[in-house]
């Protein structure tokens, strides 16, 4: 059967999960278009396919609908014919080497620049503080390229979990200008979690003074990276 009915009680609750309250509640999410929708069933963290393609086969629980009822579900003007419900995955890594830390980091496309760089340099952890992006907007999603599906992520209070990353062996370096080191001053260790400050005001003062160090990049004229870009070369210096 295809649902062509905006009225119809699965679609509008399926419409609700574009609200990141709702999101939050059900502990889930919707993913957009083959790539992602790929990356989520191979994650084997899709739980609902929603097509307008009859032929479309799975294993999941597939809903079939018209494009009137694709486009009030999809996030995008023209969307592709297929879209998934995915259960969020937010979880600790018990044994890591290399941690990712936002703090209020806000522009999705950061965010998703952040986590592909740290998934492709072998990271073991991404830690959201509570007042960063919501990574399960649309275009955090889209921006992550499907690495939120490879990343393990969590979210908390930075002033809680960092004092616990210290108690596992982490040596904890902060990203700012005020008593830093330069990157190649920075000595590598086995374990180490790095933290990434808000793009306009950077981090905050009293998460830097849970920091065991700080460094900076030196550059030239310009008076500062993009976070995305800085994090890049943090994480490439430090990888594993």
């Amino acid at each position: 059967m295809i649902i062509t009915s905006l009225s119809n009680k699965t679609i509008k609750e399926l419409v609700k999960l574009k609200t990141k309250k709702e999101r939050d509640r059900q502990g889930q999410y919707l993913v957009d278009g083959y790539h992602m929708v790929n990356e989520a069933i191979e994650a084997g963290c899709a739980k609902m396919i929603i097509t307008t393609d009859e032929h479309y086969q799975s294993d999941l629980n597939v809903l079939y609908v018209n494009q009137t009822v694709m486009e009030k579900l999809s996030f995008t003007k023209t969307p592709q014919p297929i879209m998934a419900v995915v259960e969020k995955q937010e979880r600790k890594v018990e044994k890591a080497n290399r941690v990712l830390i936002f703090d209020g980091v806000q522009d999705p496309g950061n965010v998703g620049t952040m986590m592909r760089s740290a998934c492709a340099f072998n990271f073991d952890q991404v830690i959201f503080s509570n007042d960063s992006c919501d990574l399960y907007n649309d275009k955090t999603l889209r921006a992550t390229q499907g690495a939120i599906f490879k990343m393990p992520v969590v979210r908390g209070d930075l002033k809680e979990m960092i004092p616990e990353l210290k108690e596992q062996g982490f040596t904890v370096v902060g990203s700012a200008l005020r008593n830093a080191k330069e990157i190649t001053e920075i000595k590598t260790h086995e374990k180490m979690a790095f933290i990434m400050g808000n793009e306009g005001q950077g981090m905050k003062e009293e998460i830097l003074d849970l920091c065991d160090e700080a460094l900076y990049i030196p550059i030239g004229p310009m008076e500062s990276l993009n976070v995305g870009v800085a994090a890049g070369i943090i994480m490439y210096t430090f990888r594993k």
